[in-house]
């Protein structure tokens, strides 16, 4: 058991310190410290083989190579510029507008195709405030989105009905609005777009293209049951990629300055490292110790629910191990309950150096990890307060 804490400590050391240099790196840095005090050489190569040789572990990593391609394509065309330009409103709301768009569509990568927006309208907004705007408004819609599919799976857990769920946790997604308007966008002002006439085709050809790939991979996983979810994503990245590239016209030439300036590898290697880092801690023992914890409900749902999103940078992974033991030591769980769990969660989730959002963002940004978390802290930094005040009087 000492073990499993010394490794997991030293596993949230390794990726918060080293992830501003190479998040690839801290996060294979981090899976090996976690593995030396859990597990023996044979299990660590056991995990590391179940890794490359699950075709949806290695479908994602070229999904996510691919969506930089489609923005860049889109960037070298001039039409990112052009669906800038039509874009009608205010720099605050397309900052978060633009990134809950994609985040309504929701597939692996996704933030690496709002990102683009990020950079064309926020102008000289500082890096690490467009990285923090891309995750924060991206995923507060999660919290209310009927077809969420970790919303959905996590109220079955905690059997209860999903709308009753949404409306539990209404307040929490007003919150982060205002949380990140008040802190994020503030000082940002200005329109976005020019004032050269409006053109509709101008907006809907690249809109359409980047929304080519949600609009797929969400229409085939509800139509085409045979099929697995990367591999619906996989068809719609290509089909997004390619009208990116039929549209413009690109050359082969052009692709080489697109790969060589989006670096489309880096992000790859991230998506890879990830899931060693996710299948050496599920082999760890780590998950288990949790279980095996008598906590109270504030320290189990709220606190333990956070840190566990901090660590997986997921939410469905912390919320299978919480909600089961919760409803087995304290019974059945309530929507308040559940939405202060799930929220604690969420806010675990969005500030994760292996939150894949947040992965690609800093890498498209070219901005730190350090930098990226001393702009969420204000806005997860009350949020958790808030939530932890909440819980202690409902829990």
């Amino acid at each position: 058991m000492i073990s499993i804490w010394v490794g997991s400590s030293l596993a949230i050391v390794a990726l918060l310190s080293l992830a501003h240099r190479s998040l690839a790196l801290a996060m294979f840095v981090a899976a090996g410290g976690l593995a030396l005090f859990t597990l023996s050489g044979s299990e660590v190569i056991a995990t590391v083989q179940i890794t490359f040789t699950d075709t949806s572990v290695l479908l994602l990593t070229l999904i996510v190579g691919m969506i930089p391609l489609i923005g860049g394509a889109l960037e070298l065309s001039g039409e990112m510029d052009r669906m800038v330009n039509n874009m009608r409103i205010g720099k605050r709301p397309f900052l978060s507008l633009a990134p809950a768009l994609f985040g309504m569509l929701p597939m692996p990568g996704g933030a690496l195709l709002s990102a683009p927006l990020i950079e064309r309208g926020a102008g000289s907004t500082t890096k690490k405030i467009k990285a923090a705007a891309n995750v924060w408004f991206r995923h507060g819609l999660l919290l209310v989105y009927p077809l969420c599919p970790a919303l959905i799976a996590s109220a079955k857990i905690a059997g209860l009905d999903i709308y009753s769920v949404i409306i539990a946790l209404s307040p929490a997604f007003l919150l982060t609005v205002l949380l990140g308007y008040g802190f994020l966008l503030r000082g940002i002002h200005g329109r976005v777009g020019s004032n050269t006439r409006f053109s509709f085709q101008g907006l809907l050809v690249p809109l359409g293209i980047i929304l080519a790939a949600p609009a797929i991979d969400l229409l085939l996983k509800k139509t085409v049951i045979s099929l697995h979810p990367p591999v619906t994503t996989a068809i719609g990245v290509t089909v997004s990629l390619a009208l990116a590239i039929g549209v413009n016209r690109l050359t082969v030439s052009d692709l080489r300055h697109i790969a060589s300036k989006m670096k489309p590898w880096n992000f790859s290697l991230i998506i890879l490292a990830m899931f060693i880092f996710l299948n050496i801690f599920k082999e760890s023992g780590a998950p288990a110790l949790f279980a095996d914890l008598h906590l109270s409900p504030v320290l189990l749902g709220i606190v333990g629910g956070f840190l566990l999103g901090v660590i997986t940078g997921r939410l469905q992974t912390p919320v299978s191990i919480i909600i089961p033991i919760y409803i087995a030591q304290h019974g059945t769980m309530s929507s308040t309950a559940f939405a202060v769990t799930y929220f604690a969660i969420y806010l675990g989730y969005v500030i994760s150096p292996v939150h894949p959002c947040i992965s690609v963002s800093l890498e498209y940004f070219d901005t730190s990890l350090r930098s990226f978390l001393r702009a969420m802290a204000p806005v997860t930094g009350i949020a958790l307060l808030l939530t932890l005040i909440l819980g202690m009087t409902i829990l």
